[in-house]
């Protein structure tokens, strides 16, 4: 039976009302504060003077009913500028017309306007701080500014008892360290669903490569087949596929959308890497270079109020001092394993833990005051924060307990919603903490292959941005998409980037002409997905075989197999088919012949089956190796400078979880695979009454109100319309 959102309501949310005292003391306290600060900038600013405590009074008041009656109208009509700035040109737009009242009020005397400028934007940034700082992170805030303003401009929507379904990804998270945070208290929303019992907890098992890519192509299209890993060298195409580039996600998912995705049934994909077929996307990777924008009126909301972004920015900077605090601590206390973490980290986790953080909740509020019918969205940060400081260090738990709060709150924005929601929590895949192949051995992967094979040339090529710098060049691409001038200022403003990258309008085509023109094609590829390498001959056709390999680079296997930082490497022999080579032993996969010791065994008893699979994949590399696994540290070394790292087998990586509803049937077989996890999601959504338009299924009901064009097609969505059970992007 369904439960509503108010049967598992999270701890210390409960449902929130307006309390007018509490709203006319901070009113009463922000004029205050505002007075002061104009008797002090008519003491330091020499063209200013204010007659007295009582204009300065008067001047606060007038400034304050401006932005309380006017700014709310003026600011419809730079929803999406404010978005794409996340709030400073509303800000700057709010001081400009306040700056000009200002200049007419006979009891201030101002030199010119720009003083009346400077005074403004001052008193804007102070009152907004002090508005975030009055109430720092509370939930009735957060409720009435971005659940209450998006109740209001939602529009018309369709009323049913159907219920719909909230997907919420955990990048990273493993289901062992979920269930530590139940108890260390860092996840507390999530905890409490299980103890009383409305949610059940269950672990899963990924494929060999355990990254997010290889892993949403597996959830939300139903098939992850020849992915090998997060980014490899296709010898047909003479060229690398990186996962986390707009233009190769897009490809993935040509490759593996048949229109019919998890999404598919009016659905929303907010932050992730495919968007499995949703009708709505943001911040999606596959489909952030379509013609249609994706700034949409709902998050754009959130950011056209002083709240929204001096909230956003205030926490941002507070990131920022956190994560250096926290990278010195490391360091001032010896802490192992670690690596070095710089300022423009601390503003790429500012990005994952703050802004985008913002960004998407909003999103996933307005899909669900909409009343969409499915809704999946992937959080970034306890995944970004455990790479670089490890996985349950101070900061990475504390971030965990960030998206927690989140969660919460999603919640209980549902309470408002127009059908009831079910909500399922999940992760793609876990982490494996260690010291890295670099720091353990003094060189790289790369290092080791070159000097170990005859390769005159050796590339690395296909290196891909961390999630979340590759997050934010997303963010760019979007925005320059839009058909408007905001949208050509941020594509000529971001010109240089987009020639630099592989996002945006300006590079489409770009990376195919130059392999047109004759790029040398390296002699050797290595690549790297965590503590999973990947080596390629470019130039040799087809699978290089073993005996080949032994005559074109003799030693280069030994070499390899004999590593104390290798656990195994698969390669096709010519004579025996597939073969996985450890230090001690060889496992013929084909028969399951083992000669001396297992290379698998450390690794599970389903490491042949998922080594089998990846063998027999189009694009599988010539060589695929795993790094060793320490069971008695539980550690890997990653062949990137990652702490906690993920891509391969060996530890908590390969074990993700999904909490569900208690009455969503988990199955008694162990669940192995990220397409077996499609298949249940896709069962739990046909068990509940959802049909493939979203709409209320066979047995269900509903009421509609006449839809406005906005609920058909909200401004700047990307788009994609569903043809005879086809999906046609437009």
């Amino acid at each position: 039976m369904w439960q509503s959102p108010e049967s598992m309501k999270p701890p210390g949310l409960p449902r929130v009302s307006r309390k007018p005292t509490r709203l006319i003391w901070h009113g009463f306290l922000i004029v205050l504060v505002d007075v002061v600060a104009l008797l002090l900038l008519a003491l330091i600013l020499p063209g200013f003077l204010v007659d007295g405590p009582w204009s300065a009074l008067a001047t606060a008041i007038v400034v304050g009913l401006f932005n309380a009656l006017i700014w709310p109208i003026l600011s419809r009509f730079t929803l999406r500028l404010s978005a794409i700035t996340l709030g400073l040109f509303g800000l700057l737009l709010n001081a400009f017309l306040v700056a000009t009242a200002m200049l007419a009020m006979p009891w201030l005397t101002i030199s010119g306007f720009p003083e009346a400028l400077a005074i403004t934007l001052t008193l804007a940034v102070v009152t907004s701080l002090l508005s975030v700082f009055l109430a720092i992170d509370e939930d009735s805030t957060w409720y009435l500014n971005v659940v209450q303003r998006q109740l209001k401009v939602r529009g018309s929507v369709t009323e049913t008892d159907v219920p719909g379904v909230i997907f919420l990804e955990i990048d990273g998270l493993s289901h062992e360290v979920l269930r530590r945070a139940f108890a260390n208290g860092s996840a507390p929303t999530l905890a409490q669903w299980i103890r009383e019992e409305s949610h059940d907890l269950n672990r899963w098992e990924t494929d060999w490569s355990s990254q997010t890519g290889a892993c949403q192509a597996g959830i939300l299209h139903g098939d992850n087949h020849d992915m090998p890993a997060f980014r490899w060298w296709e010898k047909d195409r003479d060229k690398a596929i990186v996962t986390n580039h707009p233009r190769d996600a897009a490809e993935i998912e040509r490759r593996h959308s048949d229109g019919n995705g998890l999404l598919a049934a009016d659905g929303a994909s907010r932050a992730n890497i495919l968007s499995g077929d949703a009708t709505q996307t943001m911040l999606t990777m596959s489909t952030a270079l379509e013609r249609s924008g994706a700034w949409g009126r709902d998050y754009a909301a959130y950011f056209a109020k002083p709240y929204g972004v001096m909230k956003t920015a205030a926490f941002s900077v507070i990131e920022i001092f956190s994560e250096r605090r926290s990278a010195r601590r490391q360091v001032r206390e010896g802490v192992e394993p670690r690596i070095h973490r710089g300022w423009s980290y601390a503003v790429m986790r500012a990005w994952a833990n703050v802004i985008q953080l913002d960004l998407q909740v909003a999103a996933v509020v307005g899909d669900v005051l909409a009343g969409r019918s499915v809704v999946y969205t992937t959080f970034l940060a306890y995944d970004e924060v455990a790479h670089h400081s490890g996985l349950e260090r101070p900061e990475t738990l504390e971030s965990l307990r960030k998206v927690d709060r989140q969660i919460a709150r999603i919640v209980q924005a549902a309470r408002e919603a127009p059908r009831p929601y079910r909500f399922v929590v999940l992760s793609d895949h876990g982490q494996s903490q260690g010291a890295t192949f670099l720091q353990r051995y003094g060189e790289t992967l790369e290092d080791l292959v070159a000097r170990s094979s005859q390769a005159s040339s050796v590339t690395t090529g296909g290196e891909g941005e961390d999630d979340a710098r590759a997050y934010l060049n997303l963010t760019v691409a979007e925005a320059s998409k839009e058909d408007s001038m905001t949208g050509r200022t941020i594509k000529k403003a971001s010109k240089r980037s987009m020639e630099r990258g592989d996002f945006g309008p300006d590079s489409s085509g770009r990376k195919e002409e130059a392999a047109e023109e004759g790029d040398d094609i390296p002699e050797l590829s290595v690549m790297a997905s965590g503590n999973l390498g990947l080596v390629t001959f470019p130039l040799e056709p087809g699978r290089v075989t073993l005996e080949r390999l032994e005559v074109l680079h003799p030693g280069l296997i030994d070499s390899l197999r004999s590593h104390p930082g290798i656990g195994f490497i698969l390669v096709r022999s010519k004579a025996d088919g597939p073969v996985v080579l450890g230090p001690d032993g060889v496992n013929y996969l084909s028969d399951g012949r083992i000669e001396g010791e297992d290379p698998l065994a450390p690794f599970g008893p389903n490491a042949a089956a998922h080594v089998s699979r990846t063998d027999s994949f189009p694009h599988c590399p010539d060589l695929v190796l795993n790094s060793t696994y320490w069971k008695e540290t539980d550690e890997v070394a990653a062949f990137e400078e990652l702490v906690g790292s993920h891509g391969g087998m060996g530890g908590s990586q390969s074990y993700p979880f999904v909490i569900h509803p208690a009455d969503f049937e988990w199955p008694d077989q162990e669940v192995i695979g990220a397409e077996g996890v499609h298949r249940l999601l896709m069962d739990w959504m046909a068990g509940i009454g959802l049909d493939r338009n979203g709409g209320p299924g066979p047995g269900g009901s509903g009421q509609s109100r006449p839809a406005q064009d906005s609920d058909v097609d909200e401004p700047g969505s990307s788009t994609r319309t569903s043809i005879s059970g086809e999906s046609a992007r437009t």
